[in-house]
């Protein structure tokens, strides 16, 4: 068995990395995520994900999903300040483009390590 063998296919990393995302986002009724584009094109899907670990951050039930720009802002700064995860992507972007869903993909792997490595960092300090 080769080392490439143990890693997941891009698709099954896909599927897995949606499957936590849907977890974690599981209790917000106003989130429903069933794939990497539109499902993201509010702000609100980073919102939920970064308010389940930091829910003292901000209101996540005061946000609105028309105020796309304070969304993402929000999103990844707390992302960056408290999980150590830059923001890959530009929110200038997002809200005037189309969502590419290999960016919004490595983002959200990114996210997902650094906030695994967070709870860690957490665990072990407690």
């Amino acid at each position: 068995m080769t080392s490439s063998s143990l890693r997941p296919s891009y698709k099954e990393a896909q599927e897995r990395l949606l499957k936590w995302c849907q977890n974690v986002t599981r209790n917000y009724e106003s989130v429903k995520i069933r794939n990497f584009t539109t499902d993201f094109a509010d702000g609100l899907a980073f919102c939920a994900i970064i308010h389940h670990y930091f829910p003292n951050e901000f209101d996540f039930y005061k946000l609105n999903r028309d105020n796309k720009q304070n969304n993402f802002d929000l999103a990844f700064r707390v992302a960056e300040e408290k999980a150590q995860v830059h923001p890959l992507l530009d929110s200038d972007d997002l809200i005037h483009g189309e969502l590419d869903k290999k960016c919004v993909f490595t983002y959200l792997l990114t996210l997902y390590h650094g906030l695994k490595h967070h709870e860690t960092n957490k665990l072990l300090l407690s």
